[in-house]
């Protein structure tokens, strides 16, 4: 059933990535994959899951050292390539694309390194809660309640701001134009 028809396959990645380098210097990696397709229940009227397929996937030169250093058992990866066989009930798939899922984890790539909030864990939001009351004000002569730190900005980052940056000086697009002096 070898085919030159490009087919995209999403699954789990099972097992380790084996990685070898040819006589030549040409790096292989080689993963398992097994894909669970969703089919339609017309009598339960909803989708399941299918039976699962395996795959094992073949990947060539710096794509496999790329797979070899990022997959790990259970990372979920979207494939692109061809069916080259088929034995053993077992799909044997030349990858020639290769992306790990976002639908369950975040990656990053060597150009784009992660902000201080992609830290923060990630929680549902919650519903609205009914708005209280507005306090009644405070007088002028009580020092306004310290604000508690709800950002992931540095300590110094206000005492700057508030100063007006004055150890910075704006160069370049950010600076403001010069102002011309006005003759008559």
């Amino acid at each position: 059933m070898p085919s030159d028809l490009v087919t995209p396959v999403t699954g789990t990645v099972t097992g380790d990535v084996e990685c070898r380098i040819t006589e030549t210097g040409t790096v292989i990696a080689r993963f398992r994959l097994t894909a669970r397709p969703r089919e339609w229940d017309a009598r339960a009227r909803a989708w399941r899951d299918g039976k699962p397929v395996a795959y094992i996937c073949t990947v060539w030169r710096d794509l496999a050292r790329t797979a070899a250093e990022s997959l790990t058992d259970g990372v979920i990866v979207l494939v692109h390539g061809r069916i080259t066989d088929v034995r053993d009930n077992t799909l044997w798939f030349s990858v020639d694309e290769l992306g790990i899922s976002l639908r369950q984890r975040i990656a990053y790539t060597e150009q784009s390194l992660p902000s201080p909030q992609a830290a923060a864990p990630i929680s549902t939001p919650q519903p609205a809660a009914v708005p209280a009351p507005c306090p009644a004000p405070k007088p002028a002569a009580v020092a306004p309640a310290r604000r508690t730190r709800t950002d992931s900005r540095p300590r110094w980052w206000e005492t700057e701001r508030s100063q007006g940056w004055p150890g910075f000086t704006s160069t370049g697009a950010d600076s403001p134009p010069p102002t011309a002096a006005r003759t008559r």
